[in-house]
This record gives structure tokens, sequence and C-alpha cells, in this order.
């Protein structure tokens, strides 16, 4: 019977002394005079299995000139093991080669770089640590799903071709079929965008939200799980030019109110993660983030703080710290302030509310002061900002006037503002980046660690 390793560690017990077969991979092979063992791995579980072979076989020959990387069909018995660092390992009776791997296959048992194997990102998920960092990737994107499907939030699948810059930014990537070399232009030297294929000026986007904003005013709560993307020169750790974004909108919702949702909301994925992801925590915590797992745990059982953007900076002044960045009022708040506020103030994930408007998005909803918006970011320890959201501005004329203010095209967002005419309502949303997420979980600290194939300044492999 063929058996995944997944099955047979949770239940090894009712395969043990059994006729087994498994298929998968050879990890390490260590042979000698009249027996060998293989480190096999078969994809399903993270720790792998022994299997012990000796002369009395037929095929010894063959099978001790197995390569490692190799796929096989290995057959035996599984017993328990003398070895006291394992329970139980398989006592090899045939095994069948499935596909050989010459010798100078890149992945050996040896420690890599992670610089060296983001050059050969095809086969990294074959080593323990991206091994752990995927399968985690996988788990965490499973939790978010549920969360929101357990709670009544539709999934709402948000285009990735747009005509609009939903943060304003103008960092987006843009979409052409027009032959490069010879783009249509008037005879002011204007391209003719009107003959492209979308007939206008069109990108990939930077958000999903202001789409999800229209389905949640039918749906009530509605979550978005995609790809976005961002023409960002930069090439920091934290930064990709695609990466993945979890979107929720929820009408009948103010700041206050949205800031619960987040809080149970991370504290879910986490808990769902600790619980079905143990080994890969584990091993992370080992040779990744020592104190990884105590960190998480820290996290569910503690209470969020929240202080203002005036607060946080009143309480960064007076710290006698010395920042690279001097805090100011009316200004963003740098990597190394944060730190200093969830690792040294308040040693918790704080919530920051009430930032100034002149660095936040037009859509974020003004307060009484005319100075800040209802706009929030989540900071958790040795992470920083993991999530950024606003109660949304429900006022037409308000937003209408914001609008004008940023001299923003007002006739390309008519069916946005429409929401606002037609049946509108409080209502607030968040987005968490993936990755973000991933380097917390994980304790890996770059973000081309943790997506699969990353896309960034100059560099898009694969």
């Amino acid at each position: 019977m063929v058996k995944d390793l997944r099955e047979i560690y949770e239940n090894y017990e009712l395969y043990l002394n059994k006729e087994i077969c498994i298929q998968g991979w050879i990890r390490n092979h260590r042979k000698q005079k009249e027996f060998g063992f293989i480190d096999f791995n078969d994809g399903t579980y993270f720790k792998s299995i022994q299997l012990f072979y000796d002369n009395k076989l037929e095929d010894f020959d063959s099978i001790s000139k197995l390569h490692i990387g190799s796929a096989i069909s290995a057959y035996g018995v599984l017993v328990q093991s003398p070895n006291k660092n394992q329970d139980f390992e398989i006592k090899i009776s045939k095994i069948k080669l499935e596909g050989d791997c010459p010798l100078d296959y890149p992945i050996q048992p040896k420690r890599h770089t992670r610089e060296f194997l983001r050059e050969v990102a095809y086969l990294r998920p074959r080593t323990n640590l991206f091994n752990a960092i995927f399968k985690i990737r996988s788990i965490a994107s499973y939790a978010i799903h549920k969360y929101f499907q357990d709670r009544g939030y539709v999934y709402v699948q948000t285009p990735l071709i747009t005509a609009n810059d939903g943060e304003g930014a103008g960092e987006m990537f843009k979409i052409t079929t027009f032959d490069l070399d010879n783009i249509p232009r008037d005879e002011d030297g204007k391209i003719e965008y009107n003959k492209d294929f979308f007939g206008r000026k069109v990108g990939l986007t930077v958000t999903g939200q202001l789409e999800g904003e229209t389905f949640a005013h039918a749906y009530k709560k509605i979550y978005t799980f995609g790809p976005t993307f961002r023409a960002e020169n930069s090439n920091t750790k934290t930064h990709a030019a695609e990466f993945w974004m979890i979107e929720p909108e929820i009408c009948f919702c103010d700041l206050n109110g949205l800031m619960d949702i987040e809080e149970d909301m991370l504290k879910y994925i986490v808990s769902y993660v600790i619980e079905n992801a143990r080994c890969e925590l584990e091993f992370l915590d080992n040779f990744v983030e020592k104190g990884l797992i105590d960190k998480l745990n820290t996290l569910i059982n503690s209470k969020f703080a929240k202080v203002t953007h005036k607060e946080a900076i009143d309480i960064l002044k007076s710290s006698n710290e010395k920042f690279e960045f001097t805090p100011e009022y009316g200004c963003d708040i740098a990597r190394e302030h944060e730190k200093y506020l969830t690792e040294k103030h308040f040693k918790k994930p704080v919530f920051i509310t009430d930032w100034p408007k002149d660095i936040k998005a037009f859509y974020m909803k003004m307060n009484d002061d005319n100075e800040t918006v209802a706009a929030v970011d989540l900071l958790v320890p040795s992470s920083g900002e993991l999530m950024g959201g606003s109660q949304r501005e429900e006022n037409y004329e308000k937003l209408i006037g914001r609008m004008n203010e940023l001299n923003m095209k007002i006739e390309d967002f008519d069916w946005y503002l429409n929401l606002r005419k037609f049946g509108g309502c409080t209502h607030s949303g968040f987005g968490m980046g993936f990755e973000r997420l991933l380097i917390y979980l994980t304790g890996v600290d770059n973000i081309r660690d943790v997506i699969p194939y990353p896309r960034t300044p100059k560099s898009c492999e694969f």
C-alpha cells in the first residue's frame, strides 16, 4: 500500500511492522560497505524518514549507487528504530528508481546561503528552510480564508488590470499592446491611448480596495486576497514589485470596530499556524529566530495598545532615545520608531490612530479637527507595520473637496463617488501585506524568501 509521510507520522502505530510503499525524493544517502541509510522525504510532512537497507538485498549494489535528489518508490516494513533520535524507520526490501539525478545537483546535504538559493528558486522548496516557509505560507493562506468565510464575509476577486490608481502614489506598472518602437502619438506628441487595447491608459492594480468597497455596499462585508503590484524602485528587505494583499471592507463599521476585527483576525491566523505548523515552527525557532514560538504566543495573549499619532510622537520625543530620524508631528513614523514603540515602550502590538491627513490617502475620513484622518496602522514587535486601514469618507461633498485638494481627476472616480449617493453608509477597511505577515510568522527577514518567485527591481527570474 502506498502511503504518504504525513499518514505515517500521524498514525504510525497502524503501520508498524507492515509492508508499505512510499514515493518521493532522496534528501541524503550515507553508504557503507554492508549497509546504507537514505534520508527520504515526499513533501507531505516536514520531517523526513530514514530508509535502511543491507547487503542481503539482491539489488544492494544498485541501491547503494542511488544519487541525492533522485525520485524513488521504496518498498519495505515500518519498524521501531534503534536510533534514540527517531521512533521508526523503514527496512527496505526493494527500491525502484523513478527519476535519476546527476552528481552536480545543486541542493546537496549542506548549508546553502539564502542568496544562492534565490538563484535556484525552483529547487529551494526541497530544502528544510524553504519547505517550512512555503508550508506556513499555505497554512496561513487557508487560515485567512477560513477566518473570513466562517464569519460570513464574501470573497471578491477584484481586477488586476485597472484604470485607477487607488493609492494615488503613481507607482503603477503600465500595460499596453503598442509596439514600443512605434507608439502612436498625436500632433502634439502625446500618446494616443484611445488606440490601445483598452482605449485608455491602464495598469496593474496597486490595491483592490476601491472595487472592494462597491461590493461591501451590496454584501455588507467582503474581503479580497490576491496579488498587487507596485512599480517602486526600492531594494529593501520588505519591498517587492509583486506581492499579495488581504483587504476586507465592512459596512456599518467605524474605526474602533475595525481595530477589533484586525486584532481578532491576526490572533486567529497566528493561533491556526501554531496549531497546524508545529514542526515547521520548531525548526524555524531553532535555526532562524530563537524565541519565535514564544513571540507568537505572546501576541495571542496580549491586548493590543492604542495611541494616536500625536501621542506616539510625544512618547518618542520624550524617550531620550537617540534616533537616526527625529520623530516629528505631521510626519510618518520611521522603522526605528516602530521598533521602539513595540519592543521597548509597549512591548506588544500597538494601534496608531488619527494620522495627519497630508500623509494619508484621499479616501480616508476627515476628523473634526480637519487636520487628521480616521486612519490606523497596526505595528507588531520585530516586524513593524503589519496592517494599515481607515474609516472611509462617506460624505460625498467632503470626499469631492479632498480630491480637489489633491488635483485628482474627479471624472475618473464617478463610480466610486456614487457609492456616497446611492445608499452610502459608515464603512471601514484595512489592508495587510501577506508577505509582511509571513516575515512575522517565520522570522525570515527578507520578503524575497517568503514568496516563491520574488519580483524586485532588475530581477524577474523564472
